[in-house]
């Protein structure tokens, strides 16, 4: 099986549980020729949650990947790093496949990747991202986008679907369908479901079982 090299970046302030979605479902498997590297442009970052993480490998492994993922970081409304942008609009050129969780469309925006393009991210940050990348446009209604080499997700569990979705494209369903199994997730859900349903459930009206 040849070896498929998914780089993970980590930019300071990084969501922890963002970062843990690939890092598990990239992670190496007797099934799966995944490769995983967390990489950034520092040794080391600072999460969201204040506790710092090592990193293991820098910019460069950006450029050797074939699948780049970038979660969603807190102050996104600041760009990454310019070392971070142009490593990113490097890689976007080369034709490299890169995905964003959440707010990480943030960072892939900012190296110009997204322009022309209709992309997600998470709900309650979809007008700050059209704000401040006017060439792109914001789907809020999907839980993710599709675009070939450039994939986008809206907030949080929706990376699950994105990544189990890259998955199904790789090894195919069965795969996909085992890593959802072990992590206790939902095989599939299609990228064009709603984000969320303003609807409250009904209370309770017994004990009994329904």
């Amino acid at each position: 099986m040849k070896k498929h090299r998914v780089a993970v970046l980590a930019v300071d302030g990084v969501l922890p549980i963002d970062l843990g979605i690939p890092t598990q479902i990239f992670n190496a498997r007797p099934n799966t020729p995944y490769e995983l590297t967390v990489c950034g442009d520092t040794e080391a970052v600072t999460t969201s949650t204040g506790f710092s993480l090592g990193l293991t490998a820098g910019l460069g492994a950006l450029a050797e990947a074939d699948t780049i993922i970038v979660p969603g970081f807190e102050d996104y409304r600041r760009p990454p790093h310019p070392r971070v942008r142009a490593a990113l609009e490097l890689a976007g050129r080369a034709g490299i496949r890169i995905a964003s969780i959440c707010t990480g469309a943030f960072a892939v925006a900012s190296a110009g990747l997204l322009d022309g393009r209709t992309v997600t991210t998470h709900w309650a940050s979809a007008d700050d991202l059209e704000e401040l990348y006017p060439r792109l446009r914001v789907d809020r209604n999907v839980l993710y986008i599709d675009n070939g080499t450039i994939l986008t997700s809206a907030g949080v569990t929706a990376g699950i679907d994105l990544c189990l979705h890259l998955v199904r494209k790789d090894l195919g369903a069965a795969v996909a369908n085992d890593i959802a199994r072990e992590i206790v997730a939902a095989p599939h859900r299609d990228g064009g479901q709603a984000q969320y349903i303003t609807r409250t459930l009904p209370a309770a009206r017994s004990t009994a079982l329904a």
